[in-house]
């Protein structure tokens, strides 16, 4: 069997558009899901017991379940308890967000658990309120102990987008699918499909370490 270039360049510009899906769905997925996480993480360390709780119990069954049954469970079952109507594009994201803020939240409460308490009393005594002495004290030194996992989990987070296959949006992977299913060159298109994410993921892996890089020297 020979290798046929020509397959990859008559695939090139769908596989391009898939893979424009892939960032921009991952992209809005892991922004929501880091806003939720924080917030979670962040009350997982600071709320009331009864909240904390109430919450690890949420982290405990996204972390818990796989990430197909999720996006199954959005996309088919919860609009029928619900009575209302997903796309799968925004079930899919919905799933994503979901799954990446429980871990997130944990990342989150990790970085500000690491800190040490006498910052936060420190600023309670100068008569700060607590948010911002969170938003200001501990969370900058905070950030800059989960960068290294945030960049893990962002990658990893990138890598979920082609479970959405499983519901038929058009990210890189379902494109991949498509295009070897017309023109029966596996080989060829499953290694294109690997060398875009290869690239992809590592422009992402780059920019966190620049980000480590500036932080560490700031």
């Amino acid at each position: 069997m020979t290798f046929e270039w020509s397959a990859i360049i008559d695939a090139l510009p769908a596989l391009l558009r898939g893979a424009a899906v892939t960032v921009m769905v991952a992209a809005a997925s892991l922004l929501a899901g880091m806003v939720l996480g924080t917030i979670v993480g962040v009350a997982r360390t600071y709320a009331p017991r009864p909240v904390s709780l109430s919450l690890q119990i949420y982290i405990g069954l996204i972390r818990g379940t796989p990430m197909v049954v999720q996006i199954m469970f959005i996309y088919f079952a919860l609009p029928s308890l619900l009575g209302i109507k997903l796309t799968a594009l925004t079930a899919g994201m919905i799933a994503l967000t979901v799954n990446s803020s429980a871990y997130l939240a944990e990342i989150v409460r990790g970085g500000f658990m690491a800190v040490p308490i006498g910052l936060r009393e420190a600023g309670l005594a100068m008569g700060l309120p607590l948010h911002r002495v969170l938003l200001y004290i501990i969370g900058p030194v905070a950030f800059r102990r989960m960068v290294p996992a945030l960049g893990n989990q962002f990658i990893i987070g990138l890598k979920d987008t082609s479970l959405l296959i499983v519901i038929g949006v058009a990210e890189l992977t379902r494109t991949g699918q498509e295009i070897m299913t017309e023109n029966y060159r596996a080989v060829e298109i499953w290694a294109a499909v690997g060398v875009i994410y290869l690239v992809i993921i590592s422009i992402m892996a780059i920019t966190f370490r620049v980000i480590e890089k500036r932080i560490q020297m700031t």
